[in-house]
């Protein structure tokens, strides 16, 4: 009873202070670390692995295994994509610290995800699935259910005609208007998401590095390779777990990220996985 009197008059003494000052000082919050992973990115003006989660960004540089967090933001970066070097897009809903909309719409950093600015839809649209190739960038805005494309890196936009919810969305390289997405079934685009083709098929989460080299990772782990475009596939490996985001990097290195926020790369085009970080 007594430690429960001291607790209450303290609270009360706390409570007597100006609203702005805060009721406990030099309490240290514990960093989640890299949980609820919702992107993965390689920036190529230093090859590190970024890991965009519900929490914010986080690195992973040449030689570590442990993720550092980028910047002080903790935004919830939904979606996530590598423009170029230093230059990251994605979508979301902001730190709460920020008197920011709960819908970011696009916004973009040019310093390797440090700070990050307004771009477009700012209040109106969440990007779940985020792509960016070129000045092409394809978004799924999932609040809306609606399919967006810009030619001008995001500054405009167009809708487009979904046949449903997508899980995932890659475009096919060189030649960005044409693109694989996945639903309950894959889809086929040739002309920048005007009209879509059903194309079947189990799917999953997309990577396409090279015109002959689309990968694809099942809800189950289950990682496989399409060298047509995505008609045919045929089986790899596993990484060993539910998957929450994959990328591939070039032909043969592929990373993925499990929900535990662990994330595993593979160095021979999905057949085998080793842990590349751990949260």
């Amino acid at each position: 009873m007594k430690r429960w009197c001291i607790l209450a008059a303290m609270l009360v003494l706390a409570g007597c202070g100006g609203a702005e000052e805060p009721a406990f000082e030099g309490i240290a919050v514990e960093d989640p670390g890299p949980v609820h992973v919702h992107g993965l990115g390689i920036d190529p003006a230093d090859g590190a692995l970024f890991i965009a989660t519900h929490t914010g960004l986080f690195r992973v540089g040449a030689g570590e295994n442990r993720a550092g967090r980028v910047g002080e933001s903790r935004q919830d970066t939904m979606g996530f994509s590598v423009a170029g070097p230093n230059r990251f897009v994605g979508s979301g809903h902001p730190d709460l610290r920020t008197d920011l909309p709960p819908l970011l719409g696009l916004i973009e950093s040019t310093d390797a995800g440090r700070t990050w600015t307004p771009i477009s839809l700012l209040g109106k649209a969440d990007f779940h699935v985020l792509r960016s190739a070129g000045s092409l960038v394809y978004g799924f805005d999932s609040g809306n259910e609606r399919l967006l494309v810009s030619g001008d890196r995001g500054r405009t936009w167009a809708e487009r005609d979904a046949p449903e919810p997508f899980l995932d969305l890659a475009p096919r390289p060189g030649h960005p208007t044409a693109a694989i997405a996945s639903g309950s079934v894959l889809y086929r685009t040739t002309d920048g998401g005007k009209r879509w083709s059903a194309l079947g098929g189990e799917a999953g989460y997309l990577a396409w590095s090279r015109p002959d080299r689309l990968f694809q990772v099942t809800g189950t782990g289950h990682v496989q390779l399409s060298r047509d475009g995505g008609e045919t596939w045929r089986p790899l490996g596993s990484i060993g777990g539910e998957p929450a985001a994959f990328l591939a990097v070039s032909a043969t290195e592929l990373y993925a990220a499990l929900h535990d926020g662990t994330i595993k790369v593979s160095r021979d085009a999905g057949r085998n996985w080793s842990i590349r970080s751990r949260p």
